[in-house]
């Protein structure tokens, strides 16, 4: 690290020194100073501007005398899959797990936190995380949709729950992302994330019976060029769920809801929590002969009807096609539903096909599933 440029010294740190020093007990911090972005001091066309967070120089005394430097590195948002805290928070840990691992690295000495009052706070002896919410009472949505699939029809109060449901993503919807970046982000993130298109391909066996690795890659294939088709509609940014499936919607004796693990940053494309939702009134019918003539059928048109009657909706059709491929893969994919059919898998997989070879995502499509 000394090969830094190094800038001006602030008035030194107490919340550094106090850190350091907790952490180097038998040490005195002695200088802090704050590094530039790059190791060079030159201002050419090979100066760097700009990198991943802040870093600052700590000389520090022993007590026998002796001297060692530290750097001190803090993160900070950017464009570049560092939107979110819990990126950040991702990198440092990632960094004190792994600069041990190389010869010739600088080593990591501790790993923490800045708590909102400004102290440090270090996870140097921390291990996995946890996280403890509250419990949502009442029943998951996929219960509903088990036994329409069971009982052939779709009850008054199915309809009701439906509705509540497009008409609660509206709301959401309705409010426009922050994160300059971010919708970008968000379609990276479908297409190359390990939970994305690329991750859920991944996690398919070689041998899987209706979907091939060429019919998988032909699809992969397909969704880069969407992505390619997405990547500049920023104005498409909102508040989303990001993982809006029957198996995180929470139903009391009524219409009223709870939400379970909102993904991604809660902020993409609204076509992700839509089709997400929707094409779970497909997959529960495709191996419930009769179940969407006499049930789900009305739901897949009453949730569309709804959803894309409000205005904000707009160019919702049109961005759907590798959400649905997203969703779909899923479902199909024996890793996350085992008992999926071979007849099954493959509707799914044709519907997706069709969808990204249109310039528009058609709800009427489906009924060609169960022609």
């Amino acid at each position: 690290m000394s090969t830094q440029t190094v800038l001006p010294e602030p008035e030194p740190s107490r919340q550094i020194r106090q850190l350091v020093e907790a952490v180097l007990p038998d040490a005195r911090v002695v200088e802090i100073a704050p590094l530039g972005p790059d190791g060079s001091s030159s201002h050419d066309l090979t100066e760097k501007a700009a990198g991943y967070g802040v870093a600052r120089r700590i000389t520090v005394a022993g007590r026998d005398g002796s001297t060692r430097r530290l750097v001190f590195h803090t993160s900070t948002a950017n464009e570049f899959g560092h939107e979110r805290r819990a990126d950040r928070a991702a990198d440092m840990l990632l960094a004190f797990d792994t600069f041990g691992s190389i010869p010739s690295h600088v080593r990591a000495v501790d790993v923490g936190s800045l708590t909102r009052d400004h102290r440090f706070l270090s996870l140097r002896d921390a291990g996995e995380f946890y996280l403890l919410t509250t419990y949502a009472e009442g029943h998951v949505y996929a219960t509903d949709l088990r036994r329409i699939a069971k009982e052939r029809r779709a009850l008054p109060e199915d309809l009701a729950r439906c509705e509540a449901l497009a008409r609660y993503l509206i709301a959401l919807h309705g409010a426009p992302g922050a994160q300059p970046g971010t919708y970008r982000r968000a379609v990276r993130d479908l297409v190359g994330h390990g939970e994305g298109i690329f991750g859920i391909i991944d996690g398919y066996p070689d041998d899987v019976p209706g979907a091939p690795p060429e019919r998988l890659q032909a699809i992969e294939r397909r969704c880069v060029e969407w992505r390619w088709k997405l990547r500049g509609r920023d104005t498409r940014l909102a508040r989303t769920h990001g993982d809006f499936h029957p198996f995180n919607i929470v139903f009391d004796e009524g219409s009223d809801l709870t939400l379970l693990d909102t993904s991604r940053g809660s902020q993409g494309d609204p076509a992700d929590d839509v089709t997400c939702l929707a094409i779970n009134y497909i997959f529960f019918a495709l191996d419930a002969p009769g179940a969407w003539q006499a049930g789900f059928r009305a739901l897949w048109r009453r949730f569309w009807q709804v959803y894309l009657g409000w205005s904000g909706a707009a160019g919702l059709l049109e961005a759907a096609a590798p959400f649905l491929a997203w969703r779909a893969l899923v479902l199909a994919n024996p890793r996350w539903y085992p008992a999926v059919t071979q007849r099954a898998r493959g509707a799914l997989l044709t519907l997706v096909e069709r969808a990204l070879d249109a310039e528009r995502f058609d709800p009427d499509d489906a009924e060609r599933i169960f022609a």
